[in-house]
């Protein structure tokens, strides 16, 4: 099976679907309850406050535990993890819909997270099983759209759910949806076919440093970015500062432990590789960039600019709808073109698109608007197909899953520092006048020429396999 390449036609195509519609439930589930926390406070008898735990108990379980669960796909094979994490996430989405307190559904949002973490951790690398090295480019270009796609989607679909149902719907449409794509997932997905590394195994210290290491950097940046005024009371700044210290802490203890292992849970192997490492460089930046103006522009056009919620969300969605048409044409110029070389031009792009809204005038017209969101998106679809490619490519057949592990990683870790970001500028300036979101959008500007920079970076480097 070693010398296989990708699936025939139409396998191919049942087993796309089956990692696409995984991947959609999973990235819109990130975001599709924001919109219905309020009520979801409500019924639940809880703070607002406390609520937000709904969002962050499947943030937290999902990033916590990727690269534990991308290191098992290459030990134990891609189709067993993701059909695992579909089926857990499955079930933890009916435990959801019958969540009748805030803590039982936010036990029931990490679990879900955990099933999260097992599809995103091998969806890449199941990708690259799928498809023959010729279209390879073209599967992640999909792959990659969907994602940026789903990502954004959630308060739209959140919206037409909830226009008709009550907030539990938000997960028990998971459930039909679940099952079939777990009965398809067995009929359709492939099996590794590359052997792991003789001798080879997960270590459950490694695995719980893992997850302590990023819940709690996530949970002291998000103390951090919550408490930033200069009038939050000083507990709990140190209480940010101490869980971001011991969090630092034991990722040093970790990556001592990694740099010692065969096959690590933390790639530390990869990242050798000067093009991989760059290509996280790369996807961070940028995912962080995205994070801080998919934040500040609700803030700059429904405040700043005075549009009713309806226009601002059609104005939008000029950004993820070039993204959509990019996207596919970013596929077949992989292999053309170098991917640093397409990553820098879209990168570019994306930092001309938003220096240019953080340039606004005072009351600039739909139009101007318009046109700079959709370089935004033509920018960003023109990257992000390109360095996923790099980071999957770049590894060895037998590390797919560590590659993809960390291709989720950087995803999250960008928007958890954008998010950071934005609580911090939100702390210092006025949300509501638009001179806050002006600031996060320069500071975008800034983070998306940084990642084009890392990305040019890449042109001096071949990547393995390339």
């Amino acid at each position: 099976m070693t010398d296989q390449d990708g699936l025939p036609t139409p396998a191919r195509y049942y087993a796309m679907v089956v990692v696409l519609l995984g991947i959609t439930m999973s990235v819109l589930d990130g975001t599709i309850v924001n919109l219905a926390l309020p009520r979801i406070a409500h019924d639940l008898q809880a703070s607002a406050a406390h609520s937000v735990w709904v969002v962050n108990a499947y943030q937290i379980s999902t990033l916590a535990l990727l690269l534990p669960l991308a290191t098992l796909g290459d030990l134990v094979g891609y189709r067993r993890v993701y059909l695992s994490g579909l089926t857990l996430f499955t079930l933890a989405s009916l435990g959801c819909a019958l969540a009748d307190s805030l803590p039982t559904l936010a036990a029931a949002r990490a679990v879900q997270g955990l099933g999260s973490a097992g599809i995103m951790s091998v969806n890449p690398a199941l990708v690259r099983l799928i498809y023959p090295r010729r279209l390879l480019g073209r599967g992640i270009a999909i792959n990659s759209m969907v994602v940026a796609a789903a990502a954004v989607a959630g308060p739209s679909v959140a919206a037409g759910i909830l226009s008709v149902a009550s907030w539990p719907w938000l997960f028990a449409v998971n459930l039909p949806l679940g099952v079939i794509v777990v009965w398809l997932g067995f009929r359709a997905l492939p099996r590794n076919v590359a052997a792991p590394a003789d001798g080879v195994r997960l270590s459950w210290v490694d695995v719980l440093l893992n997850a302590l290491m990023f819940s709690l950097v996530f949970l002291g940046v998000d103390a951090l970015g919550a408490q930033s005024s200069a009038s939050a009371a000083l507990p709990a700044k140190a209480v940010g500062m101490t869980l971001l210290g011991v969090g630092i802490a034991l990722g040093t203890i970790y990556l001592r432990r990694q740099l010692r292992q065969p096959v690590p849970i933390l790639p530390v192997d990869l990242l050798r590789i000067p093009v991989f490492a760059l290509s996280m460089c790369t996807s961070i930046a940028a995912f962080a960039a995205q994070t801080l103006a998919y934040i500040a522009l609700p803030f700059l056009l429904l405040d700043g600019y005075g549009h009713t919620p309806v226009q601002a969300g059609l104005l939008i969605t000029a950004w993820p709808l070039a993204i959509v048409v990019v996207a596919p044409l970013a596929g077949l110029l992989i292999g053309r073109y170098q991917d640093g070389l397409l990553g820098g031009f879209g990168l570019s792009f994306l930092s001309a698109g938003l220096a240019l809204l953080a340039a606004l005038s005072a009351n600039p017209s739909n139009v101007d608007i318009v046109w700079r969101l959709a370089l935004c998106g033509i920018g960003f679809g023109l990257f992000q197909s390109p360095n996923n490619h790099t980071i999957v490519t770049t590894a060895p057949l037998h590390r797919s899953g560590g590659a993809s592990g960390m291709l989720a990683t950087a995803r999250l870790t960008g928007q958890t520092l954008g998010a950071a970001m934005m609580a911090i500028i939100f702390s210092f300036t006025n949300a509501h006048d638009g001179r806050g979101p002006n600031i996060a959008l320069a500071l975008a500007a800034i983070l998306a020429g940084l990642a084009a920079a890392f990305s040019t970076l890449r042109l001096r480097h071949r990547a393995a396999g390339n």
